[in-house]
């Protein structure tokens, strides 16, 4: 199988960076583009990144010479399948316009099109069906290009596992902690000074991104848009804590219907995600790993589960409020950015839409 020509928008910051390392020797895809912004545009992508690679492995061989376009000249993206977006949502909103306009496909991780109403964000385990929704936003445009977008990196840290539960009994309620890392943040980031010996119990917009978009995810296709779910309602809390990668979240729930508990953990550990016939290099064997020791999982030793594609889940026990309680951590920069939006491009290859 030929690989796919691939490009990486805002491929200089650490989301483009966590693109470019892991789609290295990729089986599908090969990276041929790199974009930036103005500032970086026509350097060698190894002279753009000098002084701020932040990934623990080396720039990959393949990319070390190419040179780095300016993100907003879309002609220099022509010779692309399709590109993935790692653009902040103030330039995505206008720019991934222009390059699905321009017929080039774009997955992206930036928050600008979550929740345009004909534009799919998609957790492959959860809602790959929402693919459906592409020839409708390509009629609806009059595109030949189109974008999908992958959720805020939080979500991944619980939403699989809540899914699984949802989908047998039907949660009505969720109340949610997240402890997010300083990577999630970006580069800079949060400053030393702030995050050091210290929690903040405040990330922009987090907790709204929490409470709204799995609404979207859990809903369906109605005509020209989607339809949001209406339940489960989810009350989130968001704080930044001192931790490198990896976000974790304590999780509340209430059911229709109490189920029990080594029933729920049968449901986790059984939760098989993407068929397998559909064989994603990216999608984890097992999306869902539950750790029965009482002091699991923990950021360091659970990050990194099936490459950093599995959400792991423990202390499941009853909830003196509402019914069970949980706590779930995925890897954010993996899962929840870069990683996350290479799945959905496999799901797509896959179901031929690249």
């Amino acid at each position: 199988m030929d690989k796919l020509r691939v490009g990486v928008l805002a491929a200089t910051g650490m989301v483009g960076q966590k693109y470019v390392s892991l789609l290295e020797d990729h089986p599908w895809f090969e990276v041929v583009y790199l974009s930036a912004s103005e500032r970086s545009a026509g350097k060698i992508y190894e002279e753009a990144v000098k002084g701020r690679w932040h990934m623990e492995v080396e720039i990959p061989e393949a990319v070390r010479k190419i040179k780095v376009e300016n993100a907003a000249d879309i002609k220099s993206a022509r010779g692309c399948d399709f590109v993935f977006s790692a653009l902040g949502s103030g330039p995505a909103k206008e720019l991934e316009h222009k390059y699905a306009e321009a017929g080039i496909p774009v997955v992206s991780n930036a928050s600008a099109h979550r929740h345009t109403p004909d534009v799919p964000m998609i957790i492959p385990e959860i809602n790959p069906d929402h693919i459906d929704m592409i020839p409708i936003q390509q009629k609806n445009r009059g595109w030949e290009g189109f974008i999908v977008v992958k959720p805020n990196c939080s979500l991944q840290s619980y939403m699989t596992p809540l899914y699984a539960l949802h989908e047998k009994f039907h949660v009505k309620s969720a109340v949610i902690t997240t402890m997010q890392a300083v990577s999630g943040a970006g580069y800079p980031g949060v400053a030393s000074w702030d995050i050091i010996d210290n929690i903040v119990p405040y990330i922009s917009g987090e907790e709204e991104k929490s409470e709204r978009e799995p609404m979207k995810i859990l809903g369906r296709i109605a005509g020209n848009e989607f339809e949001y779910a209406t339940e489960p309602k989810i009350s989130a809390h968001c704080n930044r804590v001192p931790v490198l990668d990896g976000h974790m979240a304590t999780v509340s729930l209430q059911f229709e219907e109490k189920p029990e508990q080594e029933e729920i953990i049968r449901i986790w550990e059984n939760f098989k995600g993407v068929p397998q016939e559909l064989k994603l290099p990216f999608a984890p064997k097992h999306p869902i790993i539950y750790r029965r020791e009482q002091d699991r999982p923990q950021t360091r030793l659970d990050r990194d589960a099936e490459r950093g594609m599995a959400v792991t889940t423990g202390r499941l026990r009853e909830d003196a409020v509402l019914d069970w309680k949980f706590v779930g951590l995925s890897h954010n920069t993996v899962r929840g950015a870069a990683g996350g939006g290479i799945l959905n491009a496999e799901l797509l290859r896959a179901k031929g839409y690249l």
